[in-house]
């Protein structure tokens, strides 16, 4: 597959996209930089490709294009909502704006979500793009969701965003990783595991992932 780099805001790009991965074709394309590994991403498990770096202060990037059907959610547990992206169209991205250094005064401050949240309009217009990459059919109870969430320093990029579906029978967006993100963010704001092990662990795995920093079952 042909991945041209894009570093092209969703909110400046996307509009009148219906879920198809051709770009319309009066939109002028940025080529960004090749991507390197994050200097604050250490000790990365050999099995698993470093992390990309993609700045997303309170917008989506495409950082790569998907095409309609190209990408395949991994079944663990349909009852539990345990699903986990297809690590080839999303492998995971994490915001450089966010270091070990800093955390007090970004992701462990309450409210810093709020701050670099990219607003509704734009992640529906990507979700619409992930739905079909992912081919699935739209329902209230899938999430367009962040693999590294926001609250671990994760991008709002392509690369890190997906459809994910939910337990059987859900209600709502609600769904068991959720809880892990959460438990992973109190773990690196007390200093109990650092942020790139939370965040490597959660792209790796998100089911796995408590266990493997031995923080507990998921």
């Amino acid at each position: 597959m042909n991945r041209a780099v894009l570093a092209v805001a969703v909110g400046v790009i996307l509009g009148g996209m219906t879920g198809c991965s051709t770009l319309s074709p009066q939109i002028a394309l940025t080529p960004q930089p090749t991507l390197s590994p994050p200097s604050a991403v250490t000790a990365v498990p050999a099995a698993q490709t470093p992390l990309r770096t993609v700045h997303t202060p309170a917008v989506v990037v495409v950082d790569e294009q998907l095409s309609a059907g190209e990408c395949h959610a991994r079944t663990v547990d349909a009852t539990r909502g345990d699903y986990l992206p297809d690590a080839a169209c999303t492998p995971g991205a994490i915001d450089p704006a966010v270091s070990q250094a800093d955390i007090q005064q970004t992701i462990c401050v309450r409210g810093y979500t709020a701050t670099v949240r990219p607003p509704a309009a734009a992640t529906g217009r990507f979700k619409s793009i992930s739905y079909a990459a992912y081919s699935e059919q739209y329902s209230t109870t899938t999430e367009l969701d962040h693999l590294v969430p926001l609250e671990l320093g994760g991008a709002s990029s392509a690369s890190n965003l997906w459809v994910e579906p939910n337990r059987t029978l859900a209600s709502s967006f609600n769904n068991p990783k959720d809880k892990v993100e959460n438990s992973l963010h109190a773990a690196v704001c007390n200093g109990t595991v650092t942020l790139a092990a939370a965040q490597n662990a959660i792209a790796a795995d998100w089911t796995t992932a408590l266990a493997a920093l031995h923080l507990g079952a998921g």
